[in-house]
């Protein structure tokens, strides 16, 4: 199936044509697919964008919001601050790997609090997108639509992220488990105490870890036939 932005050199073409152009054959004579005898017009593949993009950030929310959705996902696991890695690699070999991972999975399970918040962010977002917006992600990568999103949301996902972070670390007591393994790190002679700002590091995490969601479920529209549960985003992303 071929990518949606075989449309893209397409599209530029009927700009200036009257809006019910039929894309479907210029399509077909161009790359060999057929997307049916009605044909797309510049407000399909806007609307189809849009919902492409709600449905796949939806999906990363609830995926990133249940359970060890970070905890058990290795590409978006939350592990020790970058700054305290030596930390983490001392207090193990003191034996205290019990101590260790109860912190890490505290880390983790404050972003997977924070997570729930940010698919009605993604959708604001959205409903907000220009053409111009929608086609220029359309000429870009294909991660283009996450990058809008996280350029467009990244402040706002901060906002409404942190306190989040703040009041989960508090329930899940990420303090407590933090102290004893900073505490017997301090303790070994010559080190440098590390006092990392952990509710600005899980906030961060959190937010990365679900653009990387985003983005494959992006790339999972785009290319998997699968993943476009409705007729718009069948008939925009696989010319069906």
């Amino acid at each position: 199936m071929k990518n949606i932005l075989s449309m893209v050199c397409l599209l530029a073409i009927t700009f200036t044509a009257p809006a019910q152009v039929n894309l479907g054959k210029l399509i077909k004579k161009k790359t060999g697919l057929d997307t049916g005898s009605s044909g797309l017009t510049e407000d399909e593949v806007v609307r189809g964008l849009k919902e492409a993009l709600a449905t796949g950030s939806r999906n990363a929310s609830g995926q990133a919001s249940r359970t060890d959705g970070y905890f058990r996902n290795p590409s978006i696991k939350i592990p020790f601050p970058p700054e305290a890695e030596k930390m983490e690699s001392t207090v193990r070999g003191l034996g205290m790997d019990e101590q260790a991972d109860r912190f890490i999975l505290a880390l983790n399970r404050a972003a997977e609090d924070a997570a729930s918040e940010a698919a009605q962010v993604f959708v604001t977002a959205i409903t907000q997108m220009t053409v111009t917006d929608a086609m220029g992600i359309l000429k870009g990568e294909d991660d283009a639509a996450t990058r809008y999103l996280e350029r467009t949301t990244s402040d706002t996902l901060y906002g409404k992220f942190k306190p989040i972070v703040q009041s989960s670390m508090e329930k899940v007591e990420v303090t407590r488990h933090w102290n004893p393994v900073a505490s017997s790190y301090n303790k070994v002679p010559f080190v440098k105490p590390v006092n990392p700002d952990l509710e600005d590091y899980v906030t961060r995490k959190a937010m990365a870890g679900l653009f990387t969601l985003v983005a494959a479920e992006e790339s999972k529209i785009r290319k998997d036939p699968a993943a476009r549960v409705t007729d718009l985003l069948k008939k925009v992303f696989g010319g069906q």
